[in-house]
């Protein structure tokens, strides 16, 4: 699995059991967790469980893998938070497609779909970004914020939850570094698009959905 996933462009982490596991999400959260069912000592269905119960996992994408095909046992691992149930044996493709497919779904914003939010369009295959058609040069930074927005359009997000989505949790910034690459967002917009990004008072920010000339 892991050669697998390594040859569709994924960065891999393996662990052996549930509390490898979550000491491994102690120090960073994954865009998307594959949990077997049958882990030794605590089982993938229990760890799947406390996974949703924690505020900070909660949203975490959780993918299946089971020999357990029956339908009680797929009811199961879904009503424990798995958002997939893959039956073993699977194809390495299937495996693939599933993930895509869960990331499209919960984690647009890590994905490899186009992104289109009215005029506003990004793709990151190519990292090439237009506003009304035409193009808008963006830092990393600016990218990854932007393309955030743009799989949650209209969404109000504070400081902090941004650090978390764009930079990563396990990154130690101050929430002000939010301040400055939503300036440099709007200065890539220009003077008269930079009304795009709203700051909502006392809460944080959020991407209007622009309209074309507007």
């Amino acid at each position: 699995m892991r050669f697998t996933l390594e040859r569709a462009g994924f960065k891999v982490a393996v662990v052996a059991n549930a509390e490898d596991a979550q000491n491994e999400l102690r120090e960073a959260l994954p865009d998307v967790a594959v949990i077997d069912w049958m882990l030794p000592r605590t089982s993938g269905l229990a760890l799947a469980k406390q996974l949703r119960e924690s505020s900070r996992t909660q949203k975490l994408p959780i993918i299946m893998v089971t020999a357990r095909g029956e339908e009680a046992d797929r009811v199961a691992g879904l009503e424990q938070g798995a958002d997939d149930y893959v039956v073993k044996p699977f194809s390495p493709r299937e495996l693939v497609a599933r993930i895509q497919a869960v990331l499209r779904r919960r984690a647009p914003h890590v994905s490899e779909s186009q992104l289109t939010v009215g005029g506003l369009h990004l793709d990151p295959i190519t990292y090439e970004v237009t506003l009304d058609n035409q193009s808008i040069n963006l830092a990393p930074t600016e990218f990854r914020l932007l393309r955030f927005m743009m799989a949650n359009p209209g969404r109000v997000f504070s400081r902090a939850q941004l650090l978390d989505q764009v930079w990563g949790d396990h990154v130690f910034i101050e929430e002000r570094t939010v301040d400055v690459h939503i300036r440099r967002l709007r200065q890539a917009f220009g003077s008269d698009r930079e009304h795009l990004v709203e700051t909502v008072r006392g809460a944080g920010y959020k991407l209007l959905v622009p309209r074309s000339g507007q």
